[in-house]
């Protein structure tokens, strides 16, 4: 037993609950929310490399390149962009993923130590709701998966059901709301369906993105001609103001799960396991992948005539109904894996956080699914670049200011050491709100959004993440001083 009642702790430093049912009438308190029993803690390295390999096989990741390369940057400097972004961004998803291994708490939770019981809403809701638009983009690149794939075996398809509205056939809508349910009935189904879907939807989406490129590269005679574009900006000075606003906006495609890792974590054998998975998985997946988008593109260039970088429009240039089905089917289990892992896991704990006693991990992702259609990601997809520079960009500089705070109060302010019982008592340790943590939260978001007010603080904006990330970092650290913490003792 731990010197903080009611805790085992194990030899490899992991950290249970003797006995959970004294945790039952908290309203803070529900089984979704609950720490993991070591027993159950089973996910391996291959997990978390699966889980990681799953998600950068996504749309989004394909078409990364074409947003940075319409903005002028060579294929040579837009994947090195990709490349130094993914690795800069696992840093603060290492430091966020130690506390759910050795406690076995999901995200939500784990913010209540910093902001308090009450005030762990703050982080959780802002990294829902982007969540939420992130679900809303992903089932609509998956409707048009499916749209695709009725298309080449019924006959018609496209126009079978009226022209429908909004720009769209009543085809496409249905098509859309048919992946979203989709969805919905995976996240019913659990956490370890979710596990299975990701350990075989990883190899596979590879092996069949390795077939495309190669078809293409075959079928082109070659490379074709995007390669050979050098880009607009020869110097480092030209190159500089474009590629710091891009920097970010990469960050900012994984600072979500930079936040809520604990939510998978809190199922890891062992704190190697869950590191080695993640750092062997995360920057060379979503580099290669972006590199296989760049060269089937730059090869659809010489077989089309066109350079088409969203896949779904390339495979529906095909003729041939079979290869059209295995190729969009490829891209609905892609789809489909990112989305839950990525965009459903997370929002569905925080809103649970918000009424635990009434909002389950089930109903979270509903309510995830709902707003998702609510924020119209038809008009997020429709400019690449306004995509990248608008929404990316824009609410990293939240995200990186929550994990600011988040990290520096456990590494730092508690020293790893965290009373888990605590966690989920409204009169505990960490009861009601932390002020520090909200003001230098506010203060971080001030700083990173200022510039699209202040024409002088335009440039932080371009650092959306770092400025974030850092101001509230030491804020929260100098505030803290002020206000000590009565930590439990380490174990």
């Amino acid at each position: 037993m731990s010197a903080v009642t009611g805790e085992i702790v194990h030899a490899d430093g992991r950290v249970e609950l003797a006995d959970a049912s004294a945790l039952l009438g908290s309203a803070l308190y529900n089984e979704d929310l609950a720490p993991v029993p070591v027993a159950r803690r089973t996910w391996t390295t291959y997990n978390y490399a699966a889980l990681w390999i799953s998600m950068a096989h996504c749309i989004p990741t394909y078409m990364l390149a074409s947003g940075l390369m319409s903005s002028g940057m060579s294929w040579k400097q837009a994947l090195f962009t990709i490349l130094l972004g993914n690795t800069i961004v696992l840093a603060p998803i290492l430091l966020n993923s130690h506390p759910g291994t050795k406690y076995g708490i999901p995200f939500p939770v784990f913010a209540r130590a910093a902001y308090g019981t009450r005030g762990s809403n703050l982080p959780a809701l802002m990294r829902a709701l982007v969540a939420c638009g992130w679900f809303g983009i992903q089932a609509w690149i998956g409707g048009e998966a499916l749209h695709t794939f009725f298309a080449a075996v019924i006959p018609g398809w496209p126009t079978l059901l009226g022209t429908g509205f909004s720009g769209h056939t009543t085809t496409e809508w249905l098509s859309f709301l048919m992946f979203w349910g989709l969805n919905i009935f995976v996240i019913y189904r659990g956490m370890d369906v979710l596990r299975k879907v990701e350990n075989w939807a990883a190899p596979y989406v590879l092996v069949v993105t390795l077939v495309l490129l190669v078809w293409a590269v075959r079928e082109a005679r070659g490379l074709g001609p995007l390669l050979a574009q050098p880009g607009k900006f020869p110097t480092i000075s030209e190159f500089f103001p474009v590629f710091i606003p891009s920097l970010t906006a990469m960050i900012g495609f994984w600072a979500t799960l930079s936040l809520n890792m604990p939510d998978f974590t809190r199922f890891g054998r062992s704190q190697r396991e869950q590191v080695v998975g993640q750092v062997v998985a995360l920057p060379t997946t979503m580099f290669a992948f972006a590199a296989m988008g760049v060269l089937i593109t730059s090869a659809s260039a010489i077989i089309f005539g066109e350079a088409i970088w969203d896949p779904v429009k390339l495979v529906g240039k095909f003729t041939n109904p079979l290869v059209v089905a295995i190729a969009m089917f490829s891209v609905v289990v892609a789809t489909l894996a990112v989305n839950i892992a990525a965009n459903v896991v997370s929002p569905a704990n925080d809103f649970a956080n918000l009424l635990p006693r009434h909002i389950s991990f089930r109903t979270g992702g509903l309510i995830t699914g709902l707003i998702g259609i609510a924020m119209q990601p038809w008009r997020l997809l429709a400019d690449p670049k306004g995509y990248i520079f608008t929404w990316l960009l824009g609410y990293s500089g939240g995200l990186g200011s929550i994990a600011g705070v988040l990290i520096a109060d456990y590494w730092i302010v508690r020293k790893k050491t965290l009373d888990l019982k605590a966690l989920y008592l409204k009169d505990g340790a960490y009861g009601g709100w932390n002020p520090p943590a909200v003001v230098a939260t506010f203060a971080g978001c001030a700083l990173a959004w200022g510039g699209l007010l202040v024409p002088l603080l335009r440039p932080l904006y371009d650092y959306a993440w770092f400025v974030g990330f850092l101001a509230s970092g030491v804020i929260y650290i100098l505030l803290m001083r002020v206000r000590p913490v009565d930590a439990p003792e380490a174990s």
